[in-house]
């Protein structure tokens, strides 16, 4: 496995990079936006194709690299269900897995720090965002943060997990790169209390001011969805009335680019072909089924995902590609549902 922990020095932020093998498909975990051209060059280095950029929270302390990454390799953005960002390719909940070849991460929902903080558990290992940190915890004062929420995140999620499981938080400030679940049970001081309430009350004094950032972080990070109005304007978006109204048509050709998951879970389109949006680039390629199809039927082809953005990012792809008649549906299947069209379950 290719595992890399890299550091933002300025605002004290791990990034986490990993891949089953060179040459293979990988994940990135909180990217920094100032960081994304050493990201870049480092995927470059390793041989491998980002596929999933996550970020474990909406930060406070510096602006992420999502979009940046998703601009420059086309990689879907996931976040948790409670984030307040405009858009990300993916949602993710509470028991929910993201997977590349390969690699499995378990989504854990461990609020306190934010309410949209997640941890994510792969093997021997869990990246646990600013719930719990090398000899700390995050701060709960900002953000619909909660003391509350975050000790039972800690002691009734991750503190279950076996000793010897490894801690890989999304930031530090002293210097630690690593810990365990053993480690910070014995000598984390703010978990030696002895109840709910201690916690709370512990949190309550820590009197920290705001993060340098903040004005600039929180705003920014709530705006990271890719622009689709480009695509409206070239008339390739359907709008969800719209491709309700052309449901059966025999022109037109829907892809579901979720992944099964997804679509087990939100339900499906009728009618529709599934091809992941990983896989879309190659299907569109002479020989690719995507463009043999299109090409033997005539029909044009309508993508669709979750929320609009990897539709988005495959009509550009398929106009790079020379198939200059694909359109999306704008809002994906979120706007689907929200404008009364019927799913199959």
């Amino acid at each position: 496995m290719i595992f890399r922990q890299l550091f933002d020095s300025v605002s004290g932020t791990y990034s986490y990079v990993l891949a089953s093998r060179p040459g293979g498909e990988a994940l990135i975990l909180d990217p920094v936006l100032e960081k994304v051209d050493r990201y870049c060059q480092l995927l470059r280095e390793l041989d491998l194709k980002l596929v999933k950029a996550v970020d474990t929270h909406l930060h406070a302390d510096h602006v992420t690299g999502l979009g940046e990454l998703r601009d420059r390799t086309h990689c879907m953005t996931v976040m948790g269900d409670q984030t307040k960002a405009d858009v990300v390719a993916m949602r993710v909940a509470d028991g929910d897995k993201v997977t590349i070849e390969g690699l499995s991460l378990d989504v854990m929902y461990t609020p306190g720090h934010t309410d949209d903080s997640y941890s994510y558990l792969m093997g021997d290992r869990v990246f646990t965002g600013d719930t719990l940190l090398i000899r700390g915890t995050g701060r709960t004062d900002f953000q619909n943060g909660s003391a509350r929420a975050q000790y039972d995140s800690i002691f009734n999620r991750l503190l279950k997990l076996p000793d010897e499981t490894m801690v890989f938080p999304a930031h530090d400030y002293k210097g630690d790169t690593v810990s365990t679940i053993g480690e910070e049970k014995r000598y984390n001081p703010r978990l030696q209390v002895r109840s709910v309430d201690e916690y709370v009350e512990l949190m309550a004094n820590l009197k920290l001011p705001n993060p340098k950032m903040m004005d600039v972080a929180i705003p920014a990070n709530m705006h990271v969805g890719l622009h689709q109005e480009e695509l409206e304007k070239e008339g390739r978006a359907l709008s969800a009335i719209e491709a309700i109204r052309s449901l059966g048509r025999p022109d037109i050709l829907l892809v579901d680019l979720r992944e099964t998951n997804e679509r087990m879970k939100h339900g499906m389109l009728e009618g529709a072909l599934h091809t992941p949006y990983p896989s879309v680039e190659e299907s569109l390629k002479p020989g690719g089924m995507l463009r043999e199809v299109a090409a033997a039927t005539g029909r044009r082809v309508v993508f669709f995902c979750a929320f609009g953005e990897r539709s988005a990012m495959a009509v550009a792809a398929a106009k790079e590609a020379g198939l200059p008649n694909t359109a999306h549906i704008a809002g994906g299947l979120d706007a689907w549902k929200k404008a009364g069209g019927p799913v199959v379950h």
